[in-house]
């Protein structure tokens, strides 16, 4: 049997015929820039896992211990999409970040960029995957070089790359009054400019290579509310202008819903639930997302409006230490039985044989729960202006 044949066979139902788990493959989409299907993933992740050895000492003994941060997610990216990702602080967001950007390496699974293998490239090999994956990091503050001028910070990338050569200081000067910033604040230094505007100068920094793909790890939660509107209102311009494809790490499930075409769920290193975006937030099926989405905060109560359904669950989330047996929500889950702690329910849709019925209806939907159930009642809606 042919790969061709076997993606047609698992493609359409989110696993194949072991039970075991496939990538999530979305269909063709256009791209925003061009109106074209984008055709093969730009990324395309598969069974990523990243354990963290350590030692400790319990009683008199010193003992091997593995935190498991991410343990075996797939998922893809096509040019012009942008993919959320979201979750509790500790479930492998951030991880899973510097994994694609190789800032760290994997464990097990694979990483591929553009149909290339890129998970165990030699650090020489990456200076060219890096040009075309870029990372705008959370901390505006110390993501900058304290002792650098802006025109510094900005030229770096291009001379490391070998990119308009002579010509550093114009093209500095354009990346800056791309993202809402004075070119004649070029020889400045980080200090002289507020957290807003810090960011902006580490967008323009990742900007300045020409990436395909940028990963943007929380870059709103460190700054105050009206300046995250305007970063978040530039990232969807330079997106739409420039054909970027995002990965967006946030917690503010706000943020996610305004920026991003696709979403995944997160929980102790695992994916638990991953869809379009329509889907997830007005028809989630897995209980964690639901809780999620019900601790949003609802604007409609201010006017008058009675507040839709709380789910609060009870409980610490679990150590990746040593995490729970079978489904590892199923210790917070109020749908919890004795399943749940013998096999861990794999990452395909609830109704599998409709799933051709559901992309033509809104996309893609996948969560891992053995007892699924959709929730309409967990979202505020808000009038679009």
């Amino acid at each position: 049997m042919t790969q061709q044949q076997i993606d047609q066979q698992t493609g359409d139902e989110g696993t194949d015929r072991t039970g075991a788990a496939a990538v999530p493959q979305t269909a063709p989409e256009t791209s925003r820039k061009s109106g074209q299907e984008t055709g093969q993933p730009l990324l395309k992740v598969t069974d990523l896992q990243r354990y963290f050895p350590f030692r400790e000492v319990q009683g008199l003994k010193m003992v091997r211990a593995t935190v498991k941060a991410v343990d075996g997610i797939s998922f893809t990216v096509r040019q012009g999409q942008t993919l959320g990702l979201v979750g509790e602080s500790g479930c492998g967001k951030s991880t899973t970040s510097r994994l694609i950007t190789r800032l760290d390496t994997p464990t097990a699974g694979t990483i591929e960029f553009q149909g290339r293998d890129i998970t165990h490239l030699k650090e020489s090999e990456l200076r060219e995957i890096r040009r075309d994956v870029q990372m705008i990091f959370q901390d505006p503050y110390s993501s900058l070089n304290p002792r650098h001028t802006v025109g510094t910070i900005l030229s770096t990338p291009l001379k490391v790359h070998g990119l308009h050569q002579g010509k550093e200081k114009a093209r500095v000067q354009e990346l800056l009054e791309l993202v809402g910033l004075n070119p004649e604040h070029i020889n400045r230094y980080p200090s002289e400019f507020s957290g807003g505007q810090r960011q902006r100068i580490g967008i323009a920094r990742a900007l300045a290579v020409e990436p395909k793909l940028i990963i943007a790890d929380e870059p709103v939660s460190a700054l105050d509310v009206s300046i995250q509107a305007q970063v978040m209102n530039l990232l969807a311009k330079l997106r739409d202008e420039l054909d970027l494809a995002f990965i967006f790490v946030a917690h503010d499930l706000g943020v996610v819903r305004h920026f991003c075409d696709q979403v995944a769920v997160m929980y102790l290193g695992k994916i638990v639930e991953y869809g379009d975006k329509k889907k997830i937030y007005e028809a989630p099926e897995h209980p964690y997302t639901q809780a999620l989405l019900s601790a949003a905060p609802d604007i409609n109560v201010a006017r008058g409006i009675a507040p839709k359904e709380r789910i609060r669950l009870v409980g610490d989330v679990p150590s990746p230490i040593d995490p729970p047996s079978g489904c590892r929500f199923r210790t917070r889950c109020w749908k919890a039985q004795d399943i749940c702690a013998q096999q861990e329910p794999p990452l395909l849709s609830a109704q599998a044989d409709e799933s051709l019925r559901g992309k033509r209806e809104g996309g893609l939907h996948l969560q891992a729960c053995h007892f699924p159930e959709v929730k309409t009642d967990l979202v505020a809606e808000v009038e679009s202006a």
